[in-house]
């Protein structure tokens, strides 16, 4: 366990996995910290028809089981635990599982982000059922159906804005008569014949049982509760990184996000990377946290070939 690793990757998910597979090819040997949640967001997202290389689609957890054991392969070793705590203080780090303390030389962040919930019983249960957290990924399962945005900010604009090209009608619930959203996308969002908006109103309940058939909404200022029938729901209402754990060590945004250099994945302390949704709140995807995750691993293995050769070049230089 005290043996210094050349990489700890902190997450199980797409950038994780990834990262992994390109270590574990770089026989860096790397040892994945996955946590109980590994797999991420797509855990609870049914059908991926959007990931290059599987035309007719596949399950989610089917693509991170995918993911895994292809890293695995490679020699890529898994604790499935969460980590409790890290020091970055000086190198070699030191990531905790508890009591138990492990070293690296580099450490890849790869812990993702959370969609926030409405917290309702039914709505965990229609999860990939007719609720999903994803326009863009899941958008086409919904043609010519009419679905339901809840979210008053500029994401729930650009999810309604984008399933119109879908859907036949979009209907944004918000829970206040003012919106968050900047002018521009709220205007465009009410410039667009196939959205309608439902305001002082919030989601009660998801209706259905094998499949989603509308929703309960009940008004904020009266109590009052109605039903409206939709097939999907999109839920907008932010997204978390979780980034608990590095907020005391890394650079990071005002929603936590973590801060990485321009065209790389290293963080304001060298040796220590961030890859996917814990550090893009922009495009959020499997396939772009895939392709952070190869990065991250990338400039791992730099770091440490460089560091080697500086290594290589003290020890060798002639001593006075």
């Amino acid at each position: 366990m005290n043996a210094i690793r050349n990489v700890i990757i902190i997450g199980g998910g797409p950038a994780g996995y990834t990262a992994a597979l390109y270590a574990a090819r770089a026989d860096l040997e790397p040892l994945v910290i996955e946590g109980f949640a590994f797999g991420g967001q797509l855990m609870i997202t049914s059908d991926v028809e959007n990931y290059p290389g599987f035309k007719d689609g596949i399950l989610g957890p089917e693509l991170m089981q995918e993911f895994r054991a292809q890293a695995e392969r490679f020699g890529a070793e898994y604790l499935t635990d969460d980590v409790t705590r890290v020091d970055f203080s000086e190198r070699p780090f030191r990531v905790y599982v508890g009591d138990d303390e492990y070293l690296a030389e580099t450490v890849i962040v790869a812990t993702g982000a959370t969609a926030r919930q409405l917290g309702l019983r039914s709505e965990r249960t229609l999860q990939g059922r007719g609720v999903t957290y994803c326009a863009v990924c899941d958008a086409a399962f919904y043609r010519d159906k009419e679905v339901v945005v809840v979210g008053g900010g500029d994401s729930a604009m650009e999810e309604a804005i984008f399933l119109t090209k879908f859907a036949t009608k979009v209907t944004v619930v918000h829970r206040r008569e003012e919106f968050r959203a900047s002018s521009i996308m709220l205007d465009r969002a009410r410039g667009n014949d196939k959205i309608e908006f439902v305001t002082n109103a919030v989601v009660d309940e998801v209706l259905g049982d094998q499949k989603m058939t509308g929703v309960r909404l009940r008004d904020t200022q009266t109590d009052e509760t109605s039903e409206l029938e939709a097939e999907g729901l999109f839920v907008a209402v932010g997204h978390d990184p979780n980034t608990k754990l590095f907020l005391d060590w890394l650079d990071h945004d005002d929603a936590g996000y973590l801060i990485t250099k321009p065209g790389s994945t290293e963080t304001n302390i060298p040796g220590v990377f961030a890859v996917g949704d814990v550090q893009d709140h922009v495009y959020r995807q499997a396939v772009t946290a895939a392709g952070s995750g190869s990065m991250g691993a990338l400039d791992a293995e730099r770091f440490l070939a460089a560091r080697e050769g500086h290594l290589m070049a003290a020890e060798t230089a002639p001593r006075s």
